[in-house]
């Protein structure tokens, strides 16, 4: 696709137990600050930035990452992704995620806020090795419209393709389009105005994890559903439904910090953006 709004390149490597970039491109609407290390692991934390602030008609952003082997990355935005309404085009994001062996990314990007009017596509394609860890999570949010409809937006296209050793194992999509389906009815949102989705691909999971996964999901559904299911691959995603962005978040925090701590012994680091 030519005429990109914005575009990032970012290619990270193991340098004795330290992750640092080799490659950093971006250009246009699109950037990444300096790396942070929170801890002493050597893992390194990248923050897009959206100089722009927000997705406006036809644009179009592409993003390359990749983990060489044994690198470890964490990927989170400044703010949350502001779709506004998109009259002609729809508003579309692609991005590529490649990691080696032993590599481990951590894609935590703040909420997608889809205003009225609006059309987004996002497609994210990973491509990992057997051995390396994908941890991904999105929250989509209703924005602000004058009626105060939580639904304004004209469509909102999530998808997921999950290769591993070049086999499709994992496709998730996800599509809400308010105009031509009951939004708010069963198989929808059903009755919730929030949708979390949390994928998690590591060869450490096991179904031990899985049920424990469960209890701690259970004490905590209050306000919310949720549902957790085993992929075909060691792994699982979660599906959950709130009325709120920060029930969503509590949770999947709480997800995180579980697989931390089990697979790495180590806490989750904070990505305070305030």
């Amino acid at each position: 696709m030519k005429d990109w709004t914005g575009v990032l390149h970012l290619n990270v490597e193991d340098k004795r137990g330290k992750t640092v970039a080799k490659n950093v491109y971006f250009k246009g609407a699109f950037k990444v600050m300096r790396p942070i290390y929170h801890d002493d692991t050597g893992r390194a934390c990248y923050y897009l930035l959206n100089p722009g602030g927000g997705y406006l008609d036809g644009d179009r952003y592409q993003m390359k990452i990749s983990l060489e082997k044994n690198a470890k990355l964490t990927l989170t935005t400044q703010g949350a992704t502001k779709v506004y309404k998109t009259p002609r085009n729809h508003a579309y994001q692609e991005s590529e995620f490649l990691l080696e062996a032993g590599s481990l990314l951590e894609y935590i990007p703040d909420p997608l806020i889809a205003y009225q009017n609006a059309n987004y596509k996002q497609k994210n394609v990973i491509r990992m090795d057997k051995t390396a860890t994908f941890v991904y999570s999105d929250i989509i949010t209703p924005g602000w419209s004058p009626e105060g409809d939580h639904f304004s937006y004209h469509s909102i296209q999530l998808l997921n393709e999950i290769y591993i050793d070049d086999e499709l194992m994992v496709y998730d999509h996800i599509k809400l389009t308010p105009s031509i389906q009951n939004i708010r009815g069963l198989g929808f949102m059903e009755g919730y105005t929030h949708l979390g989705s949390m994928i998690v691909v590591g060869c450490q999971s096991d179904s031990g994890l899985l049920e424990r996964l469960y209890s701690m999901i259970e004490v905590n559904t209050n306000d919310c559903k949720v549902g957790l299911s085993s992929l075909p691959v060691p792994g699982f995603t979660i599906r959950m439904f709130s009325h709120s962005t920060q029930v969503i978040e509590k949770i999947f925090s709480e997800i995180h910090h579980v697989i931390s701590e089990e697979w790495f012994q180590r806490k989750p680091c904070f990505l305070r953006k305030y």
